[in-house]
């Protein structure tokens, strides 16, 4: 595989998808992979809704969700595709013996859609680390506590979802000092986090590859459009992709299909009928 290294991100084309390809699907739900979804509050719970039907949406095998005690009877009403677990009673308690080996078997993680309590999160998040997770994905409030957590306890496979704010979290600094510069900004992230880094149009690994991708458009700037990423980037994580084309295949069919919603909505589409419609972008690109 040809990656651009250095500061000049390789673009992303549809000759480039196709060069990588994607893992074959196999000849069960099994083979395309596991995915836990661990988020949720009373106040937000359609964000661990969304990123779940992403995962499945581009493919993943099999999903299950970790929600509050609180909503999982209404997750799983909305969400009949997923098997669906509660949280433990206070967020500092460890998991059990069967989530733990639930969570440690998984192909993939996702932690921080829906959730909307900081010390709740940090301590769900080092629990789920604790747990030994393969792979972790990162998103929303996850992201916000990560520069409390110590990396040593998280999996080496770690990538992140950040948005602008989020990503000025994590360096550290205040989104004006880095200015238009998103491209370094990703990169020393990915570089401090040793994680690979989705933000907006710019994906950047931490041994230096980065990539840009086209498309998009403002649409894409609507509530719940992050959890539909997060649980994309997951779904290919669980497929088999690596982390860092992941993240790229994840990007860029969540771009595709907000691009196919403008063409045919404007602006006012739905992150729900985004993820709907990442089956189609995925065509379009593959």
């Amino acid at each position: 595989m040809t990656e651009a290294r250095g500061s000049a991100p390789q673009p992303v084309t549809r000759e480039l998808l196709s060069a990588w390809g994607l893992p074959e699907p196999g000849a069960d739900k099994k083979a395309r992979g596991d995915v836990i979804v661990v988020g949720g509050s009373r106040r937000t719970p359609g964000g661990v809704m969304l990123a779940g039907e992403a995962a499945l949406r581009v493919g993943a095998g099999r999903l299950s969700v970790f929600v509050p005690r609180s909503i999982d009877a209404q997750v799983g009403t909305v969400l009949p595709e997923a098997g669906i677990y509660a949280l433990p009673d206070e967020a500092s308690e460890p998991f059990d013996s069967p989530a733990r080996e639930k969570i440690a078997a998984s192909d993939a993680v996702l932690v921080g859609p829906g959730f909307d309590d900081a010390e709740e999160t940090r301590d769900t998040l080092v629990a789920v680390g604790d747990a030994g997770p393969a792979r972790l994905v990162l998103d929303a409030y996850a992201l916000g506590v990560l520069p409390d957590v110590d990396r040593a306890r998280l999996p080496e496979e770690l990538l992140l979802t950040p948005n602008r704010e989020e990503l000025s979290i994590l360096l550290g600094e205040d989104a004006d000092d880095f200015g238009d510069d998103l491209v370094a900004a990703v990169g020393h992230v990915a570089r401090r986090y040793l994680a690979v880094v989705t933000c907006y149009d710019v994906v950047a690994a931490p041994d230096g590859a980065c990539w840009r991708i086209d498309g998009g458009g403002p649409g894409l700037a609507t509530s719940g459009s992050g959890d539909v990423l997060a649980g994309a980037v997951t779904g290919f994580v669980a497929r088999g992709t690596g982390l860092a084309r992941a993240a790229v295949w994840g990007s860029a069919t969540h771009a595709r299909a907000g691009d196919r919603l403008t063409d045919r909505l404007g602006l006012g589409f739905l992150a729900r009928e985004l993820a709907a419609e990442l089956p189609l972008g995925l065509i379009d690109l593959s």
